[in-house]
């Protein structure tokens, strides 16, 4: 829904230029960057819909009844649109990265892609070359195919974790984020991030930060027109990246900049964690505070005070030092 108008006829240029500036800025940077994209299906309507308004006859030119696009639309079939819209979403793509130097590539996938594991071994042997040579892999539904009805069970769901389904691109970004071992995934959507109900209702609370016990307790509205997935999906993925070692982020893509302010450490959007204290999530501006108190209190406290907390914090460490360095592997 970022990148598309809200008629679901064509693209956003602008918000779209935007997203591609900050993706380009992070890749030359040095960063690694992967993107998962829609649009096809928009990008197919917007010609079909010439083409179908082109055709009428002259009767039905002349004729008093106003056929409008959503008139037209109707009679579209969205996987003929990806068809058509693909190659053009594409081409638009490469002349906007090309103004930064930044090299992309077309990588389309099935849902039976991530059901077999020879399949998905290539895909991800793919991308892991694509990025070895600094191109930016960018990722799209073969949306002018269906999958089997069949092929939807839950993949990924070893060692006693849940599975997930791949049914949009928030899945199917969260499935790419944990193959490659990305350290950060940024689901973009058309609100600020994760409230505890729809944000147009009365006394919905944003949500900065979320852990994985918050889940049960979040009202979603309905999913936008043009987008594959609604808020549910977005927090469903996010929580089952975040399961396998990725930080995810969930912001407004409409937002200005918002790549690069998450990239920058400041607060945007809603950031999924499992860090709690007591089951109580400490926010890093009350770490910052904690800290500062606790410097001012250590600058008052005797050498002898001093030695005996430094004796302890070390008896600390060692007693802790599996749990420490298991965290530190994650990270």
């Amino acid at each position: 829904a970022v990148i598309t108008r809200e008629d679901e006829h064509g693209l956003a240029l602008g918000r779209l230029a935007s997203i591609v500036e900050q993706v380009a800025e992070c890749q030359n940077e040095g960063r690694e960057c992967i993107m998962v994209t829609s649009g096809a299906v928009a990008f197919g309507k917007q010609k079909l819909t010439q083409e179908l308004l082109m055709s009428l006859s002259m009767r039905e030119t002349l004729s008093p009844t106003d056929h409008t696009r959503e008139d037209a639309s109707l009679l579209l079939e969205p996987r003929a649109a990806a068809a058509v819209g693909q190659s053009g979403l594409m081409s638009l793509y490469d002349a906007m990265f090309s103004q930064y130097g930044v090299k992309i590539a077309q990588v389309l996938v099935t849902k039976p892609d991530f059901y077999n594991e020879e399949t998905r071994r290539n895909l991800i042997s793919t991308l892991s070359e694509l990025i070895s040579l600094n191109i930016v892999p960018i990722i799209n539904t073969n949306d002018a195919v269906s999958p089997p009805p069949q092929v939807d069970e839950p993949i990924g769901g070893k060692a006693g974790k849940r599975g997930i389904s791949i049914k949009d691109n928030d899945s199917l970004a969260a499935m790419l984020a944990a193959e490659v071992q990305s350290d950060l995934l940024i689901l973009m959507s058309d609100v600020d991030g994760i409230y505890n109900k729809p944000p147009w209702e009365e006394g919905a609370k944003f949500l900065h930060t979320f852990t994985s016990d918050l889940r049960h307790t979040i009202e979603y509205g309905q999913k936008s027109k043009v987008g594959t997935g609604g808020m549910d999906s977005k927090v469903n993925s996010a929580t089952w990246a975040l399961d396998r070692g990725v930080s995810v982020v969930i912001c407004n893509g409409m937002q200005d900049k918002a790549i690069k302010t998450i990239l920058s450490g400041r607060k945007v959007g809603t950031f999924f964690t499992d860090s709690s204290v007591n089951g109580i999530l400490m926010s890093t501006e009350v770490m910052a505070e904690n800290a500062r108190s606790g410097g001012r209190i250590l600058a008052t406290i005797t050498s002898d005070q001093r030695a005996s907390c430094i004796h302890t914090l070390a008896d600390l460490l060692i007693s802790k030092q599996s749990e420490i360095l298991d965290a530190n592997q994650k990270d």
